[in-house]
């Protein structure tokens, strides 16, 4: 006994349907080759000196008291972080230091070194 096949469309759902996914990322590899690996991006200023300062305190233990320079290097970034090395009352005869950080082109820390020290409430030409 032969069934017949329907004709009659189906019904349609009254929700609309998700939009398909695609079943190969964008940029991966066709059968047969390596996957390509994505770029990780650049490191922004912002970002640099966030990451800077962050990388800097768990080194050291300093909280950042600001971002007081920086320039972008052929490999990434050169930070300036002020930090305060030593708390006193009243506040503006902390000891703070100036640290040169340096972190690639993705925000990893390179290396670090102390330029200065000096008191809070000192004027720019009184640092030592």
């Amino acid at each position: 006994m032969a069934t017949e096949k329907s004709t009659a469309p189906r019904p349609q759902s009254k929700r609309p349907s998700a939009p398909r996914k695609r079943s190969a990322a964008k940029g991966s590899a066709t059968r047969g080759s390596a996957p390509r690996a994505e770029p990780t991006p650049r490191a922004s200023a912002g970002k640099a000196a966030e990451q800077a300062a962050r990388q800097l305190l768990e080194l050291t233990g300093k909280q950042s008291e600001g971002i007081t320079g920086l320039e972008r290097t052929d490999d990434g970034w050169t930070v300036l972080v002020d930090v305060v090395e030593l708390t006193r009352i009243p506040s503006t005869t902390d000891v703070l230091a100036t640290y040169e950080v340096e972190v690639d082109q993705h925000g990893d820390l390179q290396g670090y070194r102390q330029l200065r020290r000096f008191v809070r409430g000192s004027a720019d030409g009184d640092r030592s």
